[in-house]
């Protein structure tokens, strides 16, 4: 029976070792980042040219999957976190590594506080960690700080509040928690705002948006159940919910139920919320993912494979930045792959301006042009692009089963699977 056990844990881990490829983009549009597999990739967009990225921190790289990256509101810090159990924050002026931190699990978020003198992560075992960047606390150091737990719920998604007020978290238990961001976090976060619940599957992503009047923000949240909700984070309220899939026409009366398509895949936002853009997917009978992104009410199809696994976007969003890709792909020659696709004219000058739906944009009029995509995907065109896009779209799919849905387990496997715990091991 624990060989059994050990074989289907084997499986679990190889099908979770796939990781979605991940984009970022500097919110002035200064640069753009991309994480695929172990590999950070950055390219300057201000200087037309590659960077090279070196640690200060005295370690090593990225050694396992990267899950999480973001640019802080200012643009000056970036942080980078996953498997290998590293946080790791760089100084976008020179791309250097100023610090890393040990993580106790793996880290599945990663977000920086508008201030930028705290960086917060997730781990896989629900509880937030905080760390300080300014130097005035005796904590200041390679350790981070216990902020507040989930129980035991994988945390998919952390934003802090656009004022700093609030840090959000969701999970994949279908909760959304608004946490008030202490003076001194250090110490812990111990009042919670507000709960945000509606959402009847995962929750996959999150934004906030803000204007002059309410600067504390409206958050945005995309879920599996194929909607995008706003919320007062205030107090919690619903204010208006958004069938994604009905709108961009992928729902049909005789499909049958799936329970994880179409999924909202990503979500990114304008900061005073003009801009809107939601990547969703759907299983089709040809067993392809049918993806689409969802740009304040205009609809653009990116091709029949093409699924983003991650969106990007400035503060002032000429162009929607969109990557599909995964690390460790079975039954490839090549186990990591990249694709990049840039949308622009997303803002329309006028009324009566004459282009009224957003671009796709050609490989040669992306910003950055082929020198960038030789950056960013590893390679300028990509060998069988629509096999490799399939696999990888099956296998991302797959990945993003086994860390968003919940396993049901019998009464007698989920006993097994504790007395298994590798830390129950080590008290025996």
């Amino acid at each position: 029976m624990e060989e059994t056990l050990i074989e289907e844990g084997g499986d679990v881990n190889r099908e979770i070792e796939v990781a979605p490829a991940l984009i970022s983009v500097h919110p002035l549009e200064k640069s753009v980042a991309v994480a695929i597999g172990s590999q950070l990739r950055v390219y300057d967009l201000q200087g037309d040219c590659n960077v090279n990225l070196v640690d200060d921190s005295g370690g090593n790289l990225h050694s396992g999957s990267i899950r999480a990256i973001c640019y802080g509101s200012k643009g000056r810090l970036f942080s980078s976190a996953g498997d290998d159990k590293l946080v790791k924050i760089w100084s976008t002026d020179s791309w250097h590594c100023t610090r890393t931190v040990c993580s106790e699990k793996r880290v599945s978020a990663v977000a920086i506080s508008p201030d930028g003198l705290f960086v917060s992560y997730a781990d896989k075992f629900g509880v937030v960690w905080v760390v300080a960047l300014d130097g005035t606390s005796s904590e200041a150091n390679d350790k981070a700080a216990p902020l507040f737990a989930h129980y035991c719920s994988i945390i998919t998604s952390l934003e802090f509040a656009p004022d700093g007020r609030f840090i959000v978290s969701a999970d994949r238990d279908f909760k959304i928690r608004v946490t008030v961001f202490p003076n001194k976090p250090i110490s812990g976060a111990h009042e919670i705002q507000s709960f945000c619940l509606g959402h009847t599957e995962f929750v996959s992503c999150m934004a906030f948006v803000s204007t002059p009047e309410y600067p504390q923000g409206f958050l945005l949240s995309g879920s599996g159940d194929s909607t995008v909700r706003l919320w007062d984070v205030t107090s919690g309220s619903l204010l208006d919910t958004c069938e994604v899939a009905a709108e961009a026409g992928l729902l049909e009366s005789n499909e049958k139920e799936d329970m994880f398509s179409p999924a909202v895949t990503d979500i990114c936002a304008s900061p005073d919320g003009s801009v809107v853009a939601v990547a969703i997917q759907r299983q089709v009978p040809q067993h392809f993912l049918l993806p689409l992104c969802v740009i304040t009410n205009k609809v653009v199809s990116m091709g029949e494979i093409f699924i983003p696994t991650s969106l990007g976007l400035s503060s002032s969003p000429e162009h929607l930045w969109m990557i599909t890709g995964a690390s460790n792909l079975p039954a490839l020659d090549d186990p990591s792959f990249a694709r990049v696709r840039v949308i622009s004219g997303l803002l329309k000058e006028s009324p009566d301006s004459g282009q009224d739906d957003p671009i796709l944009l050609e490989d040669s009029k992306i910003p950055g042009g082929e020198r960038l995509l030789e950056k960013l995907q590893g390679s300028v065109s990509i060998v069988k692009e629509e096999q490799t896009l399939a696999a990888a779209a099956e296998a991302v799919k797959t990945a993003m089963c086994n860390l968003l849905i919940k396993r049901q387990y019998s009464s007698e496997k989920r006993e097994l699977r504790k007395r298994s715990r590798n830390d129950r091991k080590q008290k025996q």
